[in-house]
């Protein structure tokens, strides 16, 4: 643990560097995550003429621009980093290091987030101005509580592509899979659509999947959507799924590396 600590501010550094170097390829990461943008035109047009549930024009905007900011926030790319490594053979190189891999990827991922919020930023302050603030929250509790729970949404990105990642040791396809799990955080994290305005069934299934806490709980808890208790009980649930996550990625780490091996010169 020591050594890990000393290493971080290097690998933050190293990650840092990276960010800025590649800064046209973290531009088509944003522009890849528009879709809030798309779903927010969408349902303000539905919106106009009369509220759909609780929601009016002013709280799709607060919505999907918070949608948009815990996205930017949350985002990860050890998946394909991990997958190409192992299929490359490259990963030797880091198993050679006294540090864990995984605590490098997670290093360099980390890195880059003063781009990132260089990004979220302005975003946030659009939701303001927009909004006038009036569909945020404005309990101190829940917005103390905001970047915990962003935490844990990066948290739960973080180790769930990890964990898909490690199937690389035995599948040839895992970034494959990948789209298939995005494909349900697409329906189940509240990304495309506020989760109320599902069927009751589709929300009762989003509260027992992870996805769920990932997006959508940070953002309902900063609109206001959730009061104090509920908020409460799901931020049990978010790190519990975190912890769920460190125990299978580690067994799966373990037993992916039994199958391990690179050859070159």
């Amino acid at each position: 643990m020591r050594r890990t600590l000393r290493a971080l501010p290097t690998l933050l550094t190293v990650g840092l560097a990276e960010a800025v170097s590649y800064r046209a390829e973290l531009l088509v990461w944003l522009l890849s995550t528009n879709m809030p943008l798309v779903m927010l035109a969408l349902w303000s047009a539905v919106a106009r003429d009369a509220p759909v549930g609780r929601f009016g024009q002013a709280d799709f905007v607060a919505y999907y621009l918070a949608a948009l900011v815990v996205r930017l926030m949350t985002g990860a790319w050890v998946v394909w980093e991990l997958t190409f490594e192992i299929r490359q053979g490259t990963l030797a190189y880091r198993l050679l290091r006294p540090l864990h891999p995984l605590v490098a990827y997670a290093a360099e991922n980390v890195a880059a987030m003063p781009m990132r919020l260089a990004l979220a930023l302005p975003v946030a302050g659009v939701a303001l101005w927009l909004t006038a603030g009036e569909k945020l929250t404005h309990d101190p509790l829940l917005l103390a509580l905001f970047p915990l729970t962003v935490l844990g949404g990066w948290l739960i990105t973080f180790l769930a592509m990890a964990l898909v990642g490690t199937l690389a040791f035995r599948v040839d396809s895992a970034t494959s899979l990948f789209e298939l799990w995005m494909g349900f955080f697409g329906i189940f994290s509240g990304y495309l659509v506020p989760l109320e305005l599902f069927p009751g069934w589709v929300q009762g299934l989003a509260r027992v999947l992870p996805f769920r806490s990932m997006l959508g709980f940070p953002v309902e808890l900063i609109t206001g959507l959730l009061p104090r208790q509920q908020a409460l009980l799901e931020l049990a649930v978010q790190w519990g799924w975190i912890a769920l996550l460190l125990v299978a990625v580690r067994l799966a780490w373990r037993a992916g590396l039994r199958h391990f091996a690179a050859f070159g010169g």
